[in-house]
């Protein structure tokens, strides 16, 4: 696959960041070391990931939680379960946390052919967005769910079960937007956690 590139302009221009982009970057490799079972690997890019995720993103950011799930997940799968139960409950708490991150987020722009398409967008932007909201609140519940599914995993000692990085990866480069905005950074939070899903996303609070 073509690594993408963007321009200093670009990334600013979006309001996106160096570390928004070598935040997926890492995430997407902690994802290909687990679909290779090269677990050691996946440890470290996931530790890359929270560490800028910790010292570049809000704490309500909710790609810290997925970095905290993930970084719990790849310690699992080294042998390192000692410390897994609390990274999987703060990164619970961080995506229980994102309502005020998501409400901030803009609703993406689509470049339409038709003006006509474009002026409808235009006219009714305000139900456009409520839509899009909708639909982050959708991806932020299942996200919890998963989150929470692997808790309880823990419980019944089985918490590294179910690793899914090559599905992640394969979801995240099918669906991820072309363009940098903050759906694309909700989506690779939720696209790029690595957990199961779980039967039913219904630990929305």
């Amino acid at each position: 696959m073509v690594a993408e590139t963007w321009s200093a302009r670009e990334l600013l221009n979006a309001g996106w960041s160096e570390a928004d982009l070598a935040w997926e970057a890492a995430s997407e490799r902690a994802a290909e070391a687990i679909a290779k079972e090269d677990y050691a690997r996946a440890k470290d890019e996931a530790g890359n990931a929270l560490q800028l995720a910790r010292t570049g993103f809000e704490p309500i950011d909710p790609r810290l939680g997925t970095s905290l799930a993930n970084y719990g997940l790849c310690l699992s799968l080294s042998g390192h379960s000692g410390a897994v139960a609390p990274l999987f409950r703060e990164a619970l708490d961080v995506w229980r946390r994102a309502d005020p991150w998501i409400a901030r987020m803009d609703a993406p722009r689509v470049a339409r052919s038709s003006l006509f398409h474009m002026r409808m967008e235009a006219l009714h932007r305000d139900t456009y967005r409520a839509r899009w909201q909708q639909r982050w609140h959708e991806m932020a519940g299942e996200a919890k769910a998963r989150i929470k599914a692997r808790i309880e995993g823990l419980s019944a000692g089985n918490g590294a079960a179910g690793a899914t990085g090559a599905e992640a990866l394969a979801r995240w480069r099918r669906e991820r937007p072309a363009m940098l905005n903050d759906t694309r950074k909700l989506m690779a939070a939720a696209f790029l956690l690595l957990a199961p899903p779980a039967p039913k996303a219904d630990d929305a609070a």
